[in-house]
Protein backbone atom coordinates (compact mmCIF):
# COMPACT_ATOMS: atom_id res chain seq x y z
CA UNK A 1 0.00 0.00 0.00
CA UNK A 2 1.45 3.32 -1.09
CA UNK A 3 1.44 6.47 0.99
CA UNK A 4 -0.81 8.22 -1.53
CA UNK A 5 -3.51 5.51 -1.28
CA UNK A 6 -3.39 5.59 2.52
CA UNK A 7 -3.84 9.35 2.50
CA UNK A 8 -6.80 9.09 0.14
CA UNK A 9 -8.48 6.50 2.38
CA UNK A 10 -7.92 8.69 5.40
CA UNK A 11 -9.47 11.71 3.66
CA UNK A 12 -12.57 9.68 2.56
CA UNK A 13 -13.05 8.45 6.14
CA UNK A 14 -12.79 11.98 7.44
CA UNK A 15 -15.33 13.28 4.94
CA UNK A 16 -17.77 10.50 5.86
CA UNK A 17 -17.50 11.20 9.57
CA UNK A 18 -17.93 14.93 9.03
CA UNK A 19 -21.05 14.34 6.89
CA UNK A 20 -22.58 12.13 9.59
CA UNK A 21 -21.88 14.72 12.27
CA UNK A 22 -23.37 17.48 10.11
CA UNK A 23 -26.54 15.51 9.51
CA UNK A 24 -26.81 14.72 13.22
CA UNK A 25 -26.27 18.35 14.18
CA UNK A 26 -28.95 19.66 11.74
CA UNK A 27 -32.14 20.40 13.72
CA UNK A 28 -35.00 17.92 12.94
CA UNK A 29 -33.27 16.39 9.99
CA UNK A 30 -32.66 13.03 11.60
CA UNK A 31 -36.40 12.70 12.49
CA UNK A 32 -37.70 13.65 9.00
CA UNK A 33 -39.56 10.69 7.41
CA UNK A 34 -38.11 9.37 4.20
CA UNK A 35 -40.18 9.43 0.98
CA UNK A 36 -41.64 6.07 0.07
CA UNK A 37 -40.39 4.61 -3.14
CA UNK A 38 -42.86 4.51 -6.02
CA UNK A 39 -43.94 0.98 -6.88
CA UNK A 40 -42.80 -0.32 -10.21
CA UNK A 41 -45.76 -0.69 -12.56
CA UNK A 42 -45.79 -4.02 -14.28
CA UNK A 43 -47.85 -4.77 -17.38
CA UNK A 44 -51.20 -6.32 -16.49
CA UNK A 45 -51.80 -9.91 -17.38
CA UNK A 46 -54.57 -10.73 -19.85
CA UNK A 47 -57.78 -11.24 -17.94
CA UNK A 48 -56.47 -9.42 -14.85
CA UNK A 49 -58.00 -6.43 -13.14
CA UNK A 50 -56.21 -4.02 -15.47
CA UNK A 51 -57.30 -5.95 -18.58
CA UNK A 52 -61.01 -5.52 -17.88
CA UNK A 53 -61.11 -1.69 -18.25
CA UNK A 54 -59.05 -1.99 -21.42
CA UNK A 55 -61.52 -4.52 -22.78
CA UNK A 56 -64.43 -2.22 -21.98
CA UNK A 57 -62.64 0.72 -23.59
CA UNK A 58 -62.01 -1.31 -26.72
CA UNK A 59 -65.65 -2.40 -26.85
CA UNK A 60 -66.78 1.19 -26.36
CA UNK A 61 -64.57 2.39 -29.21
CA UNK A 62 -66.04 -0.31 -31.44
CA UNK A 63 -69.55 0.63 -30.29
CA UNK A 64 -68.97 4.30 -31.15
CA UNK A 65 -67.80 3.68 -34.70
CA UNK A 66 -69.75 5.45 -37.47
CA UNK A 67 -71.02 2.22 -39.03
CA UNK A 68 -72.25 0.58 -35.82
CA UNK A 69 -75.88 1.62 -36.31
CA UNK A 70 -75.74 0.61 -39.99
CA UNK A 71 -74.55 -2.90 -39.21
CA UNK A 72 -76.91 -3.32 -36.26
CA UNK A 73 -79.95 -2.42 -38.36
CA UNK A 74 -78.93 -4.50 -41.35
CA UNK A 75 -77.71 -7.53 -39.39
CA UNK A 76 -80.46 -7.48 -36.76
CA UNK A 77 -83.29 -7.22 -39.28
CA UNK A 78 -81.89 -9.97 -41.51
CA UNK A 79 -81.35 -12.31 -38.55
CA UNK A 80 -84.89 -11.70 -37.29
CA UNK A 81 -86.33 -12.34 -40.75
CA UNK A 82 -84.38 -15.56 -41.29
CA UNK A 83 -85.13 -16.87 -37.80
CA UNK A 84 -88.76 -15.91 -38.31
CA UNK A 85 -88.89 -17.96 -41.53
CA UNK A 86 -87.52 -20.96 -39.68
CA UNK A 87 -90.05 -20.62 -36.86
CA UNK A 88 -92.95 -20.02 -39.27
CA UNK A 89 -92.02 -23.26 -41.06
CA UNK A 90 -91.90 -25.12 -37.75
CA UNK A 91 -95.00 -23.59 -36.14
CA UNK A 92 -97.34 -23.62 -39.14
CA UNK A 93 -97.06 -27.23 -40.35
CA UNK A 94 -99.78 -28.67 -38.11
CA UNK A 95 -102.06 -25.68 -38.72
CA UNK A 96 -101.70 -26.15 -42.48
CA UNK A 97 -102.35 -29.90 -42.37
CA UNK A 98 -105.44 -29.42 -40.19
CA UNK A 99 -106.77 -26.97 -42.80
CA UNK A 100 -106.25 -29.50 -45.60
CA UNK A 101 -103.25 -27.66 -47.06
CA UNK A 102 -99.68 -28.60 -47.76
CA UNK A 103 -97.39 -28.57 -44.72
CA UNK A 104 -95.24 -25.87 -46.36
CA UNK A 105 -98.17 -23.67 -47.43
CA UNK A 106 -97.65 -20.86 -44.91
CA UNK A 107 -93.88 -21.07 -45.17
CA UNK A 108 -93.92 -20.66 -48.95
CA UNK A 109 -96.16 -17.60 -48.73
CA UNK A 110 -93.95 -16.09 -46.04
CA UNK A 111 -90.84 -16.82 -48.10
CA UNK A 112 -92.32 -15.02 -51.12
CA UNK A 113 -93.25 -12.07 -48.89
CA UNK A 114 -89.72 -12.00 -47.46
CA UNK A 115 -88.19 -11.94 -50.95
CA UNK A 116 -90.47 -9.10 -52.04
CA UNK A 117 -89.78 -7.34 -48.75
CA UNK A 118 -86.05 -7.73 -49.32
CA UNK A 119 -86.43 -5.97 -52.66
CA UNK A 120 -88.38 -3.17 -50.95
CA UNK A 121 -85.71 -2.94 -48.25
CA UNK A 122 -82.95 -2.64 -50.83
CA UNK A 123 -84.90 -0.04 -52.82
CA UNK A 124 -85.70 2.02 -49.71
CA UNK A 125 -82.07 1.89 -48.53
CA UNK A 126 -80.89 3.28 -51.88
CA UNK A 127 -83.51 5.99 -52.28
CA UNK A 128 -82.52 9.59 -51.59
CA UNK A 129 -84.27 11.31 -48.72
CA UNK A 130 -86.20 13.68 -50.98
CA UNK A 131 -87.79 10.68 -52.73
CA UNK A 132 -88.88 9.27 -49.37
CA UNK A 133 -90.53 12.58 -48.58
CA UNK A 134 -92.30 12.62 -51.94
CA UNK A 135 -93.90 9.24 -51.14
CA UNK A 136 -95.55 10.53 -47.96
CA UNK A 137 -98.77 12.01 -49.38
CA UNK A 138 -99.48 9.32 -52.03
CA UNK A 139 -98.99 6.56 -49.46
CA UNK A 140 -101.26 8.30 -46.95
CA UNK A 141 -104.00 8.80 -49.54
CA UNK A 142 -103.77 5.19 -50.70
CA UNK A 143 -103.99 3.92 -47.13
CA UNK A 144 -107.10 5.99 -46.38
CA UNK A 145 -108.82 4.82 -49.58
CA UNK A 146 -108.03 1.16 -48.92
CA UNK A 147 -109.22 1.36 -45.31
CA UNK A 148 -112.46 2.89 -46.56
CA UNK A 149 -112.84 0.02 -49.07
CA UNK A 150 -112.54 -2.44 -46.19
CA UNK A 151 -115.92 -1.22 -44.90
CA UNK A 152 -117.62 -1.71 -48.26
CA UNK A 153 -119.79 -4.87 -48.23
CA UNK A 154 -118.41 -7.53 -50.52
CA UNK A 155 -114.86 -6.12 -50.49
CA UNK A 156 -113.85 -6.17 -46.86
CA UNK A 157 -113.56 -9.46 -44.99
CA UNK A 158 -113.66 -10.28 -41.30
CA UNK A 159 -110.99 -12.45 -39.67
CA UNK A 160 -111.12 -13.37 -35.95
CA UNK A 161 -113.71 -10.70 -35.25
CA UNK A 162 -111.78 -7.89 -36.99
CA UNK A 163 -112.95 -6.48 -40.32
CA UNK A 164 -109.69 -5.17 -41.74
CA UNK A 165 -108.86 -7.35 -44.76
CA UNK A 166 -109.31 -7.01 -48.52
CA UNK A 167 -109.17 -10.18 -50.60
CA UNK A 168 -107.81 -10.07 -54.14
CA UNK A 169 -108.92 -13.37 -55.57
CA UNK A 170 -108.40 -16.40 -53.41
CA UNK A 171 -104.63 -16.37 -52.92
CA UNK A 172 -103.79 -12.79 -51.92
CA UNK A 173 -105.05 -10.80 -48.94
CA UNK A 174 -104.14 -7.28 -47.90
CA UNK A 175 -104.45 -5.53 -44.56
CA UNK A 176 -104.40 -1.77 -45.30
CA UNK A 177 -103.99 -0.80 -41.64
CA UNK A 178 -100.41 -2.19 -41.70
CA UNK A 179 -99.50 0.25 -44.47
CA UNK A 180 -101.18 3.07 -42.52
CA UNK A 181 -98.35 2.81 -39.96
CA UNK A 182 -95.73 3.51 -42.61
CA UNK A 183 -97.88 6.26 -44.11
CA UNK A 184 -98.26 8.03 -40.76
CA UNK A 185 -94.50 7.86 -40.12
CA UNK A 186 -93.52 9.34 -43.50
CA UNK A 187 -96.29 11.92 -43.69
CA UNK A 188 -95.93 13.03 -40.07
CA UNK A 189 -92.15 13.34 -40.37
CA UNK A 190 -92.43 15.39 -43.57
CA UNK A 191 -95.11 17.64 -42.06
CA UNK A 192 -93.16 18.31 -38.86
CA UNK A 193 -89.90 18.88 -40.77
CA UNK A 194 -91.49 21.52 -43.00
CA UNK A 195 -93.08 23.26 -40.04
CA UNK A 196 -89.78 23.21 -38.20
CA UNK A 197 -88.02 24.86 -41.13
CA UNK A 198 -90.61 27.65 -40.94
CA UNK A 199 -90.27 27.87 -37.13
CA UNK A 200 -93.93 27.07 -36.52
CA UNK A 201 -93.55 24.28 -33.98
CA UNK A 202 -93.35 26.78 -31.14
CA UNK A 203 -97.11 27.26 -31.48
CA UNK A 204 -99.26 24.42 -30.16
CA UNK A 205 -101.82 24.84 -32.96
CA UNK A 206 -99.25 24.10 -35.65
CA UNK A 207 -97.86 21.20 -33.67
CA UNK A 208 -101.23 19.49 -33.32
CA UNK A 209 -102.93 20.48 -36.58
CA UNK A 210 -103.21 18.65 -38.92
CA UNK A 211 -101.09 15.84 -37.41
CA UNK A 212 -103.52 14.84 -34.65
CA UNK A 213 -106.73 15.13 -36.79
CA UNK A 214 -105.23 12.92 -39.51
CA UNK A 215 -104.04 10.46 -36.88
CA UNK A 216 -107.55 10.37 -35.39
CA UNK A 217 -108.97 9.76 -38.89
CA UNK A 218 -106.72 6.74 -39.34
CA UNK A 219 -107.55 5.49 -35.85
CA UNK A 220 -111.27 5.86 -36.52
CA UNK A 221 -111.07 3.84 -39.75
CA UNK A 222 -109.11 1.13 -37.96
CA UNK A 223 -111.51 0.99 -35.02
CA UNK A 224 -114.46 0.63 -37.40
CA UNK A 225 -113.03 -2.79 -38.15
CA UNK A 226 -112.50 -3.55 -34.46
CA UNK A 227 -108.69 -3.83 -34.62
CA UNK A 228 -107.69 -2.51 -31.22
CA UNK A 229 -104.10 -3.81 -31.46
CA UNK A 230 -103.22 -1.87 -34.61
CA UNK A 231 -104.89 1.22 -33.12
CA UNK A 232 -102.56 0.96 -30.10
CA UNK A 233 -99.48 0.85 -32.34
CA UNK A 234 -100.72 3.79 -34.41
CA UNK A 235 -101.31 5.78 -31.23
CA UNK A 236 -97.76 5.01 -30.09
CA UNK A 237 -96.40 6.30 -33.42
CA UNK A 238 -98.44 9.50 -33.08
CA UNK A 239 -97.16 10.16 -29.56
CA UNK A 240 -93.62 9.33 -30.63
CA UNK A 241 -93.77 11.99 -33.35
CA UNK A 242 -95.16 14.55 -30.90
CA UNK A 243 -92.40 13.74 -28.41
CA UNK A 244 -89.69 14.11 -31.04
CA UNK A 245 -91.19 17.40 -32.19
CA UNK A 246 -90.69 18.77 -28.69
CA UNK A 247 -94.29 18.95 -27.51
CA UNK A 248 -94.60 20.69 -24.12
CA UNK A 249 -95.24 18.47 -21.15
CA UNK A 250 -98.68 19.92 -20.50
CA UNK A 251 -99.74 19.50 -24.11
CA UNK A 252 -98.34 15.98 -24.27
CA UNK A 253 -100.01 15.01 -20.99
CA UNK A 254 -103.34 16.46 -22.15
CA UNK A 255 -103.37 14.52 -25.42
CA UNK A 256 -102.26 11.38 -23.59
CA UNK A 257 -105.09 11.76 -21.08
CA UNK A 258 -107.67 12.11 -23.85
CA UNK A 259 -106.28 9.04 -25.62
CA UNK A 260 -106.32 7.02 -22.38
CA UNK A 261 -109.95 8.02 -21.72
CA UNK A 262 -111.02 7.03 -25.23
CA UNK A 263 -109.14 3.73 -24.92
CA UNK A 264 -110.75 2.96 -21.57
CA UNK A 265 -114.19 3.68 -23.05
CA UNK A 266 -113.57 1.39 -26.01
CA UNK A 267 -112.36 -1.41 -23.74
CA UNK A 268 -115.15 -1.22 -21.18
CA UNK A 269 -117.87 -1.18 -23.84
CA UNK A 270 -116.62 -4.39 -25.48
CA UNK A 271 -117.08 -7.76 -23.69
CA UNK A 272 -114.38 -9.32 -25.86
CA UNK A 273 -111.80 -6.69 -24.86
CA UNK A 274 -112.79 -6.92 -21.20
CA UNK A 275 -112.28 -10.69 -21.36
CA UNK A 276 -108.81 -10.19 -22.81
CA UNK A 277 -108.02 -7.69 -20.08
CA UNK A 278 -109.07 -10.15 -17.40
CA UNK A 279 -106.62 -12.77 -18.75
CA UNK A 280 -103.53 -10.81 -17.68
CA UNK A 281 -101.47 -13.10 -15.47
CA UNK A 282 -104.02 -15.94 -15.75
CA UNK A 283 -102.88 -19.48 -14.90
CA UNK A 284 -106.20 -21.20 -15.59
CA UNK A 285 -108.26 -21.17 -18.83
CA UNK A 286 -111.33 -19.91 -16.96
CA UNK A 287 -115.00 -20.83 -17.00
CA UNK A 288 -115.61 -20.68 -20.75
CA UNK A 289 -111.96 -21.15 -21.71
CA UNK A 290 -111.74 -17.41 -22.33
CA UNK A 291 -108.07 -17.41 -21.27
CA UNK A 292 -107.20 -20.58 -23.20
CA UNK A 293 -104.74 -18.89 -25.56
CA UNK A 294 -102.98 -16.88 -22.86
CA UNK A 295 -102.59 -19.88 -20.53
CA UNK A 296 -101.30 -22.23 -23.23
CA UNK A 297 -98.81 -19.59 -24.30
CA UNK A 298 -97.40 -19.70 -20.76
CA UNK A 299 -97.41 -23.51 -20.90
CA UNK A 300 -95.34 -23.41 -24.09
CA UNK A 301 -92.78 -21.04 -22.60
CA UNK A 302 -92.58 -22.99 -19.34
CA UNK A 303 -91.97 -26.34 -21.05
CA UNK A 304 -89.07 -24.98 -23.11
CA UNK A 305 -86.54 -24.79 -20.29
CA UNK A 306 -83.09 -23.38 -20.96
CA UNK A 307 -82.50 -24.66 -24.49
CA UNK A 308 -85.91 -25.91 -25.58
CA UNK A 309 -87.29 -29.23 -26.72
CA UNK A 310 -85.72 -28.94 -30.16
CA UNK A 311 -86.68 -27.35 -33.46
CA UNK A 312 -89.97 -28.82 -34.65
CA UNK A 313 -90.66 -30.63 -31.36
CA UNK A 314 -93.31 -28.26 -29.99
CA UNK A 315 -96.33 -29.92 -28.36
CA UNK A 316 -98.56 -26.84 -28.04
CA UNK A 317 -98.70 -26.28 -31.80
CA UNK A 318 -100.65 -29.56 -32.17
CA UNK A 319 -103.98 -27.79 -31.80
CA UNK A 320 -103.59 -26.61 -28.20
CA UNK A 321 -102.23 -23.11 -28.86
CA UNK A 322 -104.29 -20.91 -31.23
CA UNK A 323 -102.39 -18.82 -33.80
CA UNK A 324 -99.02 -20.50 -33.20
CA UNK A 325 -97.43 -19.04 -36.35
CA UNK A 326 -98.79 -15.48 -36.08
CA UNK A 327 -99.55 -13.76 -32.78
CA UNK A 328 -98.08 -16.48 -30.52
CA UNK A 329 -95.02 -17.49 -32.50
CA UNK A 330 -92.85 -16.22 -29.63
CA UNK A 331 -94.39 -18.91 -27.39
CA UNK A 332 -93.49 -21.66 -29.88
CA UNK A 333 -89.99 -20.17 -30.10
CA UNK A 334 -89.65 -20.44 -26.34
CA UNK A 335 -90.88 -24.02 -26.35
CA UNK A 336 -88.56 -25.20 -29.13
CA UNK A 337 -85.49 -23.00 -28.58
CA UNK A 338 -85.87 -22.35 -24.86
CA UNK A 339 -84.78 -19.33 -22.89
CA UNK A 340 -81.69 -19.00 -25.06
CA UNK A 341 -83.83 -18.55 -28.17
CA UNK A 342 -86.22 -16.05 -26.64
CA UNK A 343 -83.39 -13.98 -25.18
CA UNK A 344 -81.72 -13.95 -28.59
CA UNK A 345 -84.89 -12.54 -30.15
CA UNK A 346 -85.14 -9.92 -27.40
CA UNK A 347 -81.48 -8.96 -27.91
CA UNK A 348 -82.04 -8.47 -31.65
CA UNK A 349 -85.02 -6.20 -31.04
CA UNK A 350 -83.03 -4.28 -28.42
CA UNK A 351 -80.21 -3.80 -30.93
CA UNK A 352 -82.68 -2.52 -33.53
CA UNK A 353 -84.18 -0.11 -31.01
CA UNK A 354 -80.78 1.21 -29.93
CA UNK A 355 -79.63 1.66 -33.53
CA UNK A 356 -82.81 3.54 -34.45
CA UNK A 357 -82.43 5.87 -31.47
CA UNK A 358 -78.80 6.44 -32.36
CA UNK A 359 -79.67 7.34 -35.96
CA UNK A 360 -82.39 9.73 -34.78
CA UNK A 361 -80.13 11.34 -32.18
CA UNK A 362 -77.03 11.92 -34.30
CA UNK A 363 -78.59 13.49 -37.37
CA UNK A 364 -79.04 17.18 -38.07
CA UNK A 365 -81.82 16.63 -40.63
CA UNK A 366 -85.28 17.10 -39.02
CA UNK A 367 -87.06 14.70 -41.40
CA UNK A 368 -84.52 11.96 -40.71
CA UNK A 369 -84.87 12.47 -36.96
CA UNK A 370 -88.68 12.30 -37.00
CA UNK A 371 -88.90 9.39 -39.45
CA UNK A 372 -86.20 7.34 -37.71
CA UNK A 373 -87.82 7.96 -34.33
CA UNK A 374 -91.26 7.06 -35.71
CA UNK A 375 -90.03 3.77 -37.22
CA UNK A 376 -88.19 2.89 -34.01
CA UNK A 377 -91.29 3.63 -31.92
CA UNK A 378 -93.42 1.53 -34.28
CA UNK A 379 -91.21 -1.59 -34.21
CA UNK A 380 -90.36 -1.36 -30.51
CA UNK A 381 -93.94 -0.76 -29.36
CA UNK A 382 -95.30 -3.58 -31.51
CA UNK A 383 -92.65 -6.00 -30.23
CA UNK A 384 -93.41 -5.01 -26.61
CA UNK A 385 -97.18 -5.46 -27.09
CA UNK A 386 -96.79 -8.86 -28.75
CA UNK A 387 -94.20 -10.27 -26.35
CA UNK A 388 -95.98 -8.79 -23.32
CA UNK A 389 -99.20 -10.56 -24.35
CA UNK A 390 -97.38 -13.89 -24.75
CA UNK A 391 -95.77 -13.48 -21.31
CA UNK A 392 -99.14 -12.68 -19.74
CA UNK A 393 -98.11 -9.16 -18.79
CA UNK A 394 -100.40 -7.37 -21.27
CA UNK A 395 -103.79 -8.17 -22.80
CA UNK A 396 -103.78 -10.07 -26.08
CA UNK A 397 -103.96 -7.35 -28.74
CA UNK A 398 -103.66 -9.49 -31.87
CA UNK A 399 -100.60 -7.78 -33.34
CA UNK A 400 -97.82 -9.80 -35.01
CA UNK A 401 -94.21 -9.80 -33.92
CA UNK A 402 -92.38 -7.52 -36.41
CA UNK A 403 -90.20 -9.30 -39.00
CA UNK A 404 -90.91 -12.60 -37.23
CA UNK A 405 -94.57 -13.61 -37.35
CA UNK A 406 -96.39 -14.92 -40.39
CA UNK A 407 -98.13 -12.30 -42.51
CA UNK A 408 -97.07 -10.60 -45.71
CA UNK A 409 -99.16 -7.48 -45.08
CA UNK A 410 -97.20 -6.85 -41.91
CA UNK A 411 -93.81 -7.90 -43.29
CA UNK A 412 -93.73 -5.72 -46.43
CA UNK A 413 -94.18 -2.27 -44.81
CA UNK A 414 -91.93 -3.27 -41.92
CA UNK A 415 -89.06 -4.22 -44.24
CA UNK A 416 -89.55 -0.98 -46.18
CA UNK A 417 -89.30 0.86 -42.86
CA UNK A 418 -86.06 -1.01 -42.07
CA UNK A 419 -84.77 0.15 -45.45
CA UNK A 420 -85.58 3.71 -44.35
CA UNK A 421 -83.44 3.27 -41.24
CA UNK A 422 -80.58 1.88 -43.34
CA UNK A 423 -80.81 4.83 -45.72
CA UNK A 424 -80.77 7.25 -42.79
CA UNK A 425 -77.76 5.48 -41.25
CA UNK A 426 -75.93 5.75 -44.59
CA UNK A 427 -76.79 9.45 -44.85
CA UNK A 428 -74.58 10.23 -41.84
CA UNK A 429 -71.41 11.91 -43.20
CA UNK A 430 -69.09 9.84 -41.03
CA UNK A 431 -70.83 6.59 -42.02
CA UNK A 432 -70.75 7.57 -45.70
CA UNK A 433 -67.02 8.29 -45.52
CA UNK A 434 -66.38 4.96 -43.78
CA UNK A 435 -68.36 3.08 -46.42
CA UNK A 436 -66.50 4.88 -49.22
CA UNK A 437 -63.16 3.90 -47.66
CA UNK A 438 -64.18 0.27 -47.33
CA UNK A 439 -65.37 -0.16 -50.89
CA UNK A 440 -61.87 -0.21 -52.50
CA UNK A 441 -60.63 -2.58 -49.81
CA UNK A 442 -63.55 -4.93 -50.40
CA UNK A 443 -63.01 -4.74 -54.15
CA UNK A 444 -59.33 -5.61 -53.78
CA UNK A 445 -60.13 -8.48 -51.45
CA UNK A 446 -62.67 -9.85 -53.91
CA UNK A 447 -60.20 -9.56 -56.77
CA UNK A 448 -57.58 -11.47 -54.78
CA UNK A 449 -60.06 -14.21 -54.00
CA UNK A 450 -61.10 -14.47 -57.64
CA UNK A 451 -57.47 -14.65 -58.69
CA UNK A 452 -56.88 -17.44 -56.16
CA UNK A 453 -59.91 -19.34 -57.46
CA UNK A 454 -58.68 -19.03 -61.05
CA UNK A 455 -55.21 -20.24 -60.08
CA UNK A 456 -56.60 -23.26 -58.26
CA UNK A 457 -58.88 -24.08 -61.20
CA UNK A 458 -55.99 -23.95 -63.66
CA UNK A 459 -53.91 -26.21 -61.41
CA UNK A 460 -56.68 -28.76 -61.16
CA UNK A 461 -57.13 -28.79 -64.93
CA UNK A 462 -53.40 -29.23 -65.40
CA UNK A 463 -53.36 -32.11 -62.94
CA UNK A 464 -56.21 -33.85 -64.77
CA UNK A 465 -54.45 -33.78 -68.16
CA UNK A 466 -52.56 -36.88 -69.27
CA UNK A 467 -48.80 -36.69 -68.94
CA UNK A 468 -48.35 -36.68 -72.73
CA UNK A 469 -50.45 -33.53 -73.23
CA UNK A 470 -48.60 -31.41 -70.69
Amino acid sequence: MTPDSGAAATSRTARGSSAKSASASAPGRANRPQRPRRPVRRPARPGGSRGTPALFAKARRAWDRPLTAYYLILGGSLLLTVLGLVMVFSASQIEALQSGLSSTYFFRKQLVAAIVGGVLLLAASRMPIRLHRSLAYPLLAASVVLMCLVQVPGMGHEVNGNRNWIYFGGAFQLQPSEFAKLALVLWGADLLARKRSRRLLNQWKHMLVPLVPVGLLLLGLIMLGGDMGTAIILTAILFGLLWLAGAPTRLFAGVLSVAAAIGALLITTSPNRMARLSCIGATDPGTNDQCWQAVHGIYALASGGWFGSGLGASVEKWGQLPEPHTDFIFAVTGEELGLAGTLSVLALFAALGYAGIRVAGRTEEPFVRYAAGGVTTWITAQAVVNIGAVLGLLPIAGVPLPLFSYGGSALLPTMFAIGLLIAFARSDPAAGAALAMRQPALRQRLQRRLAGVRTNTMRRRADRRPSGER
